[in-house]
């Protein structure tokens, strides 16, 4: 994401126009806009302004992650009772479909005995709750698939 971007999708989330930050920065509302286009760049003063403008650092608006941020927004809107009605394989398997079909040609139960196993072991070793074992076990299998264990 550009520099431009990030300081547009900052600036919305924290609810500013662009006629609100030049005028607390005293600046004209151009300026911003050509910052936001990534026609012109801000100054190392005026983007520490502009981080405190968006309460974030200076680093988290120069990096800033509209997907994860949007994300985050978006999975803390959802309420628990929410999120216990939707079905979640269903879900991802729109980006995932290997979710959807899997089941046809893998033998789950080969595998289940010892996902059960592992499962109970997080559970009565750490005294995790079913919903925290799996959330661990899936950590540890992206840890492994990722090549850092």
């Amino acid at each position: 994401m550009s520099l431009g971007s990030s300081l547009y999708h900052a600036r919305k989330k924290s609810g500013l126009s662009q006629e609100n930050v030049a005028e607390k920065l005293g600046i004209s509302r151009q300026t911003i806009s050509k910052w936001e286009t990534d026609e012109t760049l801000p100054d190392i003063r005026q983007s520490k302004g502009l981080a405190t403008l968006y309460h974030v650092t200076l680093d988290e608006l120069i990096e800033y992650d509209f997907d994860e941020q949007q994300a985050r927004e978006m999975i803390d809107s959802v309420s628990e009772e929410a999120q216990a009605r939707i079905d979640w394989n269903k879900v991802w398997s729109k980006r995932y479909p290997v979710l959807a079909t899997y089941h046809e040609r893998v033998r789950i139960s080969d595998y289940a005995p010892v996902l059960g196993e592992m499962l109970t072991r997080l559970r009565v070793e750490y005294g995790y709750n079913n919903t925290d074992a799996v959330l661990v076990l899936k950590d540890i299998l992206a840890r492994v698939w990722k090549g850092q264990l």
